[in-house]
């Protein structure tokens, strides 16, 4: 005996729910979202130490000066441009062999150019963690 049996259809992948669903998450992505505008310089707040009266000198150290502007001085020695302060750093090594060296720096000088002082004095093969450094609060 042979028993009919109805043919099956495919009812397939529900899509119109599907997009339904989508359009809810996409609305709350775009509800949900805030926009903000990119940062160009980013701002950072060196530290800065106050002046302790000492009448004892501990160390004699040469000073690398940088202000805000960018200048450059090794003790008196102005440095035109930081692409030769290792040059001039190399020579300050060789004539004054055991004297160290401290950094004093603007505080509002650009993080970017004292990273490139910092770049120059390993290049000159002075280790930075020797080199300490001061910064100079605005006048």
């Amino acid at each position: 005996m042979r028993f009919v049996c109805p043919a099956r259809t495919s009812r397939g992948v529900p899509i119109v729910p599907m997009i339904d669903i989508l359009f809810i998450v996409l609305i709350f992505l775009i509800v949900s979202t805030t926009f903000k505008k990119p940062r160009t310089i980013l701002p950072i707040e060196l530290p800065t130490v106050r002046d302790i009266a000492s009448t004892e000198v501990i160390d004699d150290r040469s000073v690398l000066t940088v202000d805000k502007e960018g200048r450059m001085t090794l003790d008196t020695l102005a440095v035109p441009d930081v692409v030769l302060l290792d040059a001039y750093l190399k020579a300050f090594l060789k004539e004054n062999p055991g004297r160290k060296l401290e950094l004093e720096a603007d505080k509002e000088i650009a993080l970017e150019k004292l990273l490139e002082v910092w770049d120059a004095l390993t290049r000159a093969g002075i280790p930075i963690k020797d080199v300490p450094a001061r910064i100079r609060l605005p006048e």
